[in-house]
């Protein structure tokens, strides 16, 4: 099982959490919404929890709870910019249908 970045999302959140002046990493899940089912949900953390599994990429800390981890074990987390729009990126392995606005996935 794992969870990886590439160095575009490392660094954009080495910059964010140096600017905060605080944080251990990034937590990365999914939560039930939209139509396809799943959408992903990232924050940055200050902490790490018991429950957490934690990998790290390129030294940035990737938090996952265990019940989100089977829907994206695999996952790449990316950080693109597209023209004026910029953001992360989800290149999961498990995804099988993307809803037409982008916002949820399935399984």
């Amino acid at each position: 099982m794992a969870i990886s970045m590439t160095e575009a999302a490392a660094r954009h959140v080495n910059r964010y959490l140096s600017r905060r002046g605080k944080g251990v990493g990034v937590r990365l899940g999914v939560k039930t919404t939209g139509c396809s089912g799943l959408a992903y949900k990232l924050e940055y953390v200050d902490e790490i929890l018991a429950d957490d599994v934690v990998f790290e990429d390129h030294g940035i800390k990737v938090l996952v709870d265990p019940k989100s981890l089977a829907y994206i074990d695999g996952t790449e987390l990316d950080f693109v910019r597209e023209g004026l729009n910029e953001g992360f990126k989800f290149h999961n392995p498990n995804e099988r249908d993307r809803c037409g606005c982008g916002e949820s996935f399935r399984i």
